[in-house]
Formats: structure tokens, C-alpha cells, sequence
């Protein structure tokens, strides 16, 4: 064997599986070094030890070059590995997405800093409410169509305490609970979440309500009139053409709609408004006389006037949201594009 031979074939070799093909061929378990070492039995005594020692010689030498040829390609693997990977630190570096409050969040943020000026405070009441608070002290017959299945989420309806629960329906319950606890005068507002059965473009099972009541002696409509055009000036931003249309609810007598003129097309009649010029924004009127009851007091020696708003719809309008359900949806494009920036910390 020619051990310059060998020794240049191993140098020359490129790849870590030509490397590896010689070095089986040379020194592997067939290879010709291990054959001429298996020979050495059949050679004369005083030959053996000479030969012996000189193919030693040669395996070591030829492990030596092995090695470090394989150390080389291995580097120039990882080399060409490395520069394929690199990354260019002078191009533009990937844009980073900061957290943004979500837009309902912010409507709700923004509607009790609203009201807070004008002198509401917060009241609270349960998402999992009685019929007794939800429908019965706010004036609603037992025969009213909000009280049947196809509209209210029932729990369980037999109850050991005799209560028939259900998810509210409406934030109205802060009301009574409100006219049982405190004694007039006072403002209160109340803002979360209530559940109906329905899903459509424009509803959803649960949604967001605000409730505002102010009880004072000499409370009348023009007073709550002007109170709700204030808060819609305060909450859009600016001063909105406005209009109080006759209603009618259960819990207030007289009851009224207002509207607000339509921002799509500046009351000119487009679908947003349904070509109308206006955008139903609220219901409102004064505090029913037998809700006022709840709370041991008398319509005229305390009046009050109640209102109630969607949260997601005064956010529709503001923020230019085509469909109620994107809210809920939340996919972060859409929380990206109408969610309100973080307040930095101090």
C-alpha cells in the first residue's frame, strides 16, 4: 500500500462522506491496513514484529490525517452554513406591534369620564340577577314579551330561596338596587355587561350597556334633556344636532328616544341612518312613579329621569365600526386599527 497515495486522496477529499469511504477503505474492518495487519500471523517470526510496528506506524498516520481533514470540513460546513444564515443588520428591522386598549374598553373609559363630569357616580349591580330585580320593580307585567324564553337566558327556575334567576337584561336592575339602598338626591351610572338570545349583524348574545339615573327635587325633562345632549357633546367630541322623539318603556313615564344626527352623511339621508338624516343614540324618560315605589319615594317629591345606551353602538358610531360583532370577534387587525393607544406610565 502507498501510504503517499492514501495520504493525498484523504487531503483531497471534499465531503465528509468521501472522508468517511476512505477511511473505511483504509482502516475499516475490511479496509487494506486491518488486512495486512490480520497477514501479519503468516509472515516468519523474525519479519512479524519489524512489519507490525511499521503498519502501527501507518494507521496512526493515516488517523492523524483523517482527523484533521474531517476538523476542515466541518468547519467549512458550518462556514458556508453561517453565511448562508446571516442576517443583514442594515436592513429596516421588523415592525413591533405595541398593545392597544380595546376599543370597547376605551368607549367604556371614555363614557364614565362623560358622566363623571357632570356629576354621575358609579353603582353596581349583579350579571346574575332575579326576575323579581330584572323585570317585576321596574314595571314590567308578567305578560311583557322581554320576559319569555326565545329572549332571556333562564338559569335554573326552581330555586330552594324561591327566586327565578336569569342573565340581565339590561344594567336597569342598578336602578332598583340603587332607589333601595340610598336616599335621594344622587347620580348614578352603571356600565357592564348584559345577555339577550339573539346574533346578527347588529346584535349579540352578550353586549354592553350604560345606565345612568338622577334623582334631585325639581328634576324635570328639559333637564334631562339637556344633561344627555352634554354627555353625547362630551363623549363625541364635539356638538351634535339632536332631537327627543315620544317612546315608550316600562320604567319611565313620559319615555323618549333621542336621536342624533347621522355623521355618515351629516344628516343628508344615506343606509347608515336608513336615508332618515338620524341615528337612534338612547332611550330616556322619567323615572315611572311605581319603580320610584322600590325605594319608598314619591314622584313628586323626588323625580328623577333614567336613561340607557349600547356602549357597542355609541362605539359604532364614534369609531366608524361597520359590524356589532367585530367587537367580539377581536382579531388584532381590527384592535390595531380602532383600539386607542396605551397611556404611557409616568
Amino acid at each position: 500500500m502507498d501510504i503517499q497515495q492514501a495520504t493525498t486522496q484523504i487531503t483531497q477529499a471534499t465531503s465528509l462522506k468521501a472522508l468517511e469511504d476512505l477511511r473505511i477503505h483504509y482502516l475499516g474492518q475490511s479496509g487494506e491496513v486491518t488486512k495486512q495487519l490480520q497477514a501479519l500471523g503468516q509472515l516468519p517470526p523474525e519479519e512479524r514484529k519489524a512489519r507490525g510496528a511499521e503498519l502501527n506506524q501507518i494507521k496512526t498516520q493515516l488517523q492523524t490525517v483523517i482527523t484533521a481533514q474531517k476538523t476542515k470540513l466541518e468547519e467549512a460546513e458550518l462556514a458556508a452554513q453561517l453565511a448562508e444564515q446571516a442576517v443583514d443588520v442594515t436592513l429596516p428591522a421588523s415592525p413591533h406591534f405595541v398593545g392597544r386598549i380595546h376599543p370597547l374598553t376605551a368607549a367604556m373609559e371614555e363614557i364614565a369620564a362623560a358622566l363623571k363630569t357632570l356629576g354621575f357616580v358609579h353603582a353596581y349591580g349583579p350579571e346574575v340577577e332575579t326576575d323579581d330585580y330584572n323585570f317585576t320593580k321596574l314595571n314590567l307585567p308578567a305578560h311583557h314579551p322581554a320576559r319569555q324564553d326565545q329572549d332571556t337566558f333562564y338559569l335554573n327556575p326552581f330555586n330552594t330561596d324561591g327566586h327565578k334567576y336569569l342573565l340581565r337584561t339590561q344594567t336597569s336592575n342598578v336602578q332598583v338596587r340603587t332607589l333601595e339602598a340610598h336616599q335621594p338626591p344622587f347620580r348614578v351610572m352603571g356600565i357592564g355587561r348584559v345577555y339577550r338570545r339573539d346574533y346578527d349583524l347588529t346584535h349579540t348574545p352578550q353586549f354592553h350597556q350604560v345606565e345612568g339615573m338622577m334623582v334631585e327635587k325639581g328634576t324635570n325633562f328639559a333637564h334631562m334633556k339637556g344633561v344627555l345632549t352634554e354627555f353625547l357633546r362630551l363623549f363625541f367630541g364635539k356638538s351634535l344636532k339632536t332631537r327627543i322623539r315620544p317612546h315608550y318603556f316600562p320604567f319611565t313615564e313620559p319615555s323618549a328616544e333621542m336621536d342624533m344626527e347621522c355623521q355618515a352623511c351629516k344628516g343628508q339621508g344615506c343606509r347608515v341612518c336608513k336615508h332618515s338624516g338620524w341615528v337612534e343614540i338612547l332611550g330616556c324618560g322619567m323615572v315611572h312613579r311605581n319603580v320610584l315605589a322600590v325605594g319608598g319615594l314619591k314622584v313628586d317629591e323626588h323625580p328623577g329621569f333614567a336613561f340607557g345606551a349600547g356602549v357597542e353602538r355609541l362605539a359604532m358610531l364614534k369609531y366608524g365600526v361597520p359590524d356589532l360583532r367585530l367587537f367580539f370577534e377581536s382579531h388584532a387587525a381590527f384592535v390595531q386599527q380602532y383600539g386607542k393607544p396605551p397611556v404611557a406610565a409616568s
